[in-house]
């Protein structure tokens, strides 16, 4: 278990040493935004992309595919959950960023950010998970809304750990 700890930068490895290993976190939730919650990749799945004007293309053709039944009601939803997951996605990520730069440029403790960064992270794939698989239990549905909160607050509690290093 201590191994795991150490390879991921919460505890100190045999040097003593804690890297920093958030560029390494801002580039997984870069991929994991802009591309992995892309919209682009479903709805072409669907056939359902327009290059012309992709983000009129649930709104301007959505309705017309199910009714044609190239698409299911269901399927329509899910690419509509999706391009909502990415946008709040694309949304959040410069927050991340933010905090992530604002904490290493203040000496916050690098367990420390990389703990936030490791929970932050979690807490986003429980997000899109919840976002993109939850579409009748209004009850379940607010696994994503907690996700978000844990998210922003993991963000938060990081940067309000400005202890400088020992």
């Amino acid at each position: 278990m201590s191994s795991l700890l150490t390879t991921l930068g919460l505890r100190p490895n045999p040097l003593g040493f804690t890297p920093n290993l958030a560029p390494y976190h801002v580039i997984a939730q870069f991929f994991f935004a802009f591309v992995f919650l892309s919209a682009r990749s479903l709805k072409n799945s669907y056939k359902i992309d327009h290059n012309i004007s992709p983000r009129e293309d649930l709104t301007k053709y959505g309705e017309k595919y199910v009714q044609d039944g190239k698409l299911t009601r269901k399927q329509l939803n899910l690419l509509k959950r999706n391009e909502a997951a990415h946008a709040n996605s694309m949304e959040h990520f410069p927050v991340f960023v933010g905090s992530v730069l604002f904490a290493t440029v203040s000496a916050v403790k690098p367990e420390v950010i990389n703990g936030v960064c490791l929970a932050y992270g979690v807490a986003r794939l429980v997000y899109a998970a919840a976002y993109l698989l939850v579409d009748r239990d209004v009850r379940l549905s607010y696994v994503r809304s907690l996700s978000w909160w844990a998210g922003s607050l993991a963000i938060a509690a990081g940067d309000s750990d400005l202890a400088p290093l020992n």
